[in-house]
């Protein structure tokens, strides 16, 4: 049986409609995993079922955080949030940390992951970050690798590509910055910025700030690596 992955799903303002990005459905269907689109549940009863019936989260991309949910008023270059999908997310993640269940987040995916903990995050870096910054919002092909994360040593994202230097995609304009325990940063772009974090406690809990499911769909092994690495853990998680 694969593993059952829940997807985190986005909303357009004032329509009734929730929608993923296929690019997410294709990288985890190509490494062995069986998506399902998650509406944003806001009873605690629901959101515990969920977490118990999935093998796996996949927090995906999407809009702005809420940056009231880490103590702070909205910058000017706050974009759009979402506030039942801000409210079910930190719910679920919670829920599934507490579980043990494998988790990978991506871009915001990570942003909120790491606010599920008590982490905080640069509502635009443009603004907010302090020195030069490298282009955090590509102008090119998605799939495109447009600069370098220097991946911690011994890390979990270091097992899963076997390099210390790796290229990846790019397009946000928030970032992670105050990341607690148990999570550490696993991945820093040469600006600083911080591209990855994960789990000390947790089998397989892993935020990227880039998005390896285009990636992974255009070949690049490293980013087949990490959805091969995460659907794993979840087909374990689903074998216990």
């Amino acid at each position: 049986m694969k593993p059952i992955i829940g997807v985190t799903s986005s909303k357009e303002l004032g329509k009734a409609k929730y929608h993923i990005q296929q690019a997410d459905t294709d990288a985890l269907l190509q490494a062995g995993g069986l998506p399902i689109m998650l509406p944003h549940l806001l009873q605690d009863s629901d959101i515990d079922q969920i977490a118990e019936r999935i093998d796996g989260l996949f927090a995906a991309g999407g809009y702005d955080v809420d940056p009231t949910l880490f103590g702070e008023e909205p910058h000017p270059n706050l974009g759009t949030i979402i506030p039942s999908r801000d409210a079910f997310e930190l719910a679920l993640i919670q829920k599934v940390l507490e579980l043990g269940k494998p988790i990978l987040g991506v871009c915001r995916g990570a942003q909120i992951l790491n606010v599920a903990v008590g982490g905080d995050m640069y509502q635009d870096i443009a603004a907010q970050k302090e020195g030069t910054l490298l282009q955090h919002q590509q102008q090119s092909p998605v799939e495109h690798g447009s600069h370098f994360v220097h991946v911690a040593e011994g890390s979990l994202l270091h097992r899963l590509t076997g390099t210390e230097k790796l290229r990846v995609n790019s397009r946000h304009h928030q970032a992670n910055r105050n990341v607690p325990e148990p999570f550490l940063i696993s991945g820093t772009a040469s600006d600083g910025v911080v591209e990855a974090i994960e789990s000390k406690e947790h089998h397989f809990v892993l935020g990227l700030q880039w998005h390896p499911e285009n990636m992974a769909i255009a070949a690049d092994e490293a980013s087949k690596n990490i959805f091969k690495g995460f659907i794993e853990a979840c087909t374990e998680e689903g074998d216990e």
